[in-house]
């Protein structure tokens, strides 16, 4: 007989059958597998509402004691339509600083009615904030994060057309405070500029400023000049730094306020008629932002509590130095003017400058002192001529000291390259002009019989190339970086981590050849030898032996083929063999020259 499955409403059913029938209540239990109240709750049910009544009941509760009220619940849905793109956590405090509602709700139960009104779709729930790392500066005007954003639309009033304008910005990083925000019709150099020195005349001059590597801020990966940005930093002492490429998560702040601007403005704004209406605009609402809209990364603080300018009389002692090519940035365009019938006279508009400095005069052929920012390539160029300084050091900011005769390239101070100079008088003002300044004292040392020190990489053949000679260094030096101290008489060859000394040979440069080596720096302490004896390894040949600086060790044959260990010092040579120490006589003063064992194979070879 086939088994048939019986739902839960039938075997319900069967047992109420079984108590009608004449069964007792406790025997159709103990079949059933319930409780006897469980039966006859099934049999009051089944004689009030038939079959329906053995059926699945909700034990959901006809009341919650402690869901919200009614005007919680009203109070809530009403700031959320207010503004739309709040939170839960931040529609809970400001129900809590309100104090218009009691008992405050939670951002759950804020969040719980949200859902229940349909103002706010349920989403997956994110990682958890603390398995996010964050930092921040300690204190305001340490750093500040600028970058550019679009998504302010513009119509012309007459045609009708659209166009997209921008808006700098910039926002301090400890406290969140909008330091900048600008709307430009194009984001130019100049006028990216010019919203920040605006900024810097009203807050003050930050510490540093982190920004990417758009064209505006870098010449990182163009020709690797300096642009107007970096020489507004580098005036007022600001540090530049740069994000790597394609690092927006750097500039992360900022991004986050992107953010914020475009879901609370700009996307239910429209079309402005005129720059000037999208800058009152962005002007409001950055007021509220900084000063009433409460920030959850801030502990729900506004960031105007957080916010300090730098004091006026601080400004007042280092002042603010602000290149004289921004007083030519054009003012954007407007929305043709209607005539007044009144005849009321317009506002003249505001210059954008509040100071000029003086040029600083060159005398003609002389000195002068530029920077430049190595390009991705490491190839800079200046004034139609390339100087190689390789991809290691692209992003580095490099200082040309640069006269008729010779340039040298200095990087945080120390001279890395000399080179002679293809520079006229009429390419050094021109670069005076473009940013340079009067050059101080040649980098150059001086001092006649004084010590140099230069850095190089010996060759295969344990050359070295100083000032167009090739030294003889060492072979065994082969493919090695050395530093070489210039004395009157020697070349010392020594290890630059730790100023060993490694050869010595004659000075064959004249000072003039020395004074034009690349590098060139004032000499250390003076290298010392090594006391210690050298460690080398040898494997044993097929007759039992080995050769150490062209000496000839027997060990016997049953050594043949393995690997040792000689200990090589001034008269002796120490051979660890099988936890023994044979100590043998030095009959060769040759130098060691090869310290591994693996090469050379052939005994004749081998010193």
């Amino acid at each position: 007989m086939a088994l048939v499955e019986l739902s839960v409403v039938e075997q319900r059913y069967r047992a109420v059958l079984a108590v009608l029938a004449g069964s007792t209540v406790t025997e159709v239990a103990a079949q059933v597998g319930v409780s006897r109240q469980t039966v006859s709750g099934w049999k009051s049910r089944y004689e009030a509402s038939g079959l329906a009544g053995l059926a699945d009941r909700s034990r959901r509760p006809s009341s919650c004691p402690h869901q919200a009220s009614a005007e919680v619940e009203a109070a809530v849905c009403e700031l959320r339509r207010k503004h739309p793109r709040w939170g839960p956590r931040r529609i809970a405090h400001v129900l809590e600083r309100s104090g218009a509602i009691t008992p405050v709700p939670s951002r759950m139960t804020v969040y719980r009615i949200l859902v229940r009104h349909g103002l706010v779709e349920p989403g997956v729930r994110r990682r958890k904030r603390s398995d996010y790392k964050r930092w921040q500066r300690d204190r305001a005007m340490q750093l500040w994060q600028m970058d550019i954003v679009g998504g302010v639309m513009l119509v012309s009033p007459v045609t009708g057309e659209l166009s997209e304008a921008k808006v700098v910005t910039g926002v301090d990083d400890h406290s969140r405070y909008c330091v900048i925000a600008s709307v430009v019709e194009r984001a130019t150099g100049r006028a990216v500029c010019s919203a920040f020195v605006r900024a810097l005349q009203a807050f003050g001059v930050p510490e540093e400023v982190l920004t990417d590597n758009g064209k505006q801020f870098t010449d990182r990966f163009g020709q690797g000049g300096e642009v107007l940005f970096d020489r507004i930093c580098r005036e007022n002492g600001i540090a530049h730094r740069l994000t790597q490429p394609a690092s927006p998560t750097t500039t992360g702040k900022v991004e986050r306020f992107h953010q914020t601007l475009r879901r609370e403005l700009l996307d239910d704004c429209g079309a402005f008629e005129s720059v000037g209406a999208a800058q009152a605009a962005l002007d409001a609402w950055v007021a509220e932002y900084n000063s009433v809209r409460p920030h959850q990364a801030l502990d729900m603080q506004s960031p105007a509590d957080r916010f300090t300018p730098v004091a006026e009389q601080e400004r007042d002692v280092l002042g603010l130095r602000v290149p004289g090519v921004l007083a030519l940035v054009p003012p954007p365009r407007t929305a043709p003017a209607q005539p007044d019938p009144a005849g009321a006279v317009t506002a003249e508009p505001e210059a954008v400058p509040a100071a000029v400095p003086a040029a600083v005069p060159v005398e003609p052929g002389g000195p002068v002192e530029f920077e430049r920012v190595v390009p991705a390539s490491g190839n800079l160029q200046v004034a139609g001529k390339q100087f190689w300084l390789g991809p290691a050091r692209s992003g580095l900011t490099v200082t040309f000291w640069a006269d008729t005769q010779v340039i040298h390239l200095l990087i945080a101070g120390a001279r890395i390259k000399s080179v002679r100079s293809h520079l006229s008088v009429a390419d050094l003002a021109q670069l005076a002009a473009r940013g340079g300044r009067v050059a101080g004292p040649s980098p150059l040392p001086a001092g006649d019989g004084a010590a140099f020190e230069v850095d190089r990489v010996v060759n295969n053949s344990g050359l070295v190339s100083l000032g167009g000679h090739q030294v003889l260094a060492a072979e065994m030096l082969g493919g090695r970086a050395v530093g070489i101290r210039i004395d009157d008489e020697t070349l010392s060859f020594f290890d630059p981590s730790s100023r060993e000394l490694l050869r010595v040979r004659p000075n064959s440069l004249t000072s003039e050849e020395v004074q034009r080596l690349r590098g060139l720096r004032p000499a250390g302490p003076p290298p010392r030898p090594r006391v210690e004896p050298v460690r080398v390894q040898r494997r044993v040949s097929a007759v039992g032996s080995v050769m150490v600086c062209r000496q000839r060790v027997s060990l016997g044959r049953p050594y043949a083929g393995r690997t040792i260990t000689v200990h090589v010092a001034e008269s002796t040579l120490t051979v660890e063999l099988d936890g023994q120490v044979r100590v043998i006589q030095r009959t060769t003063d040759i130098p060691v020259r090869h310290v591994k064992a693996n090469k050379p194979y052939k005994g004749s070879d081998v010193v």
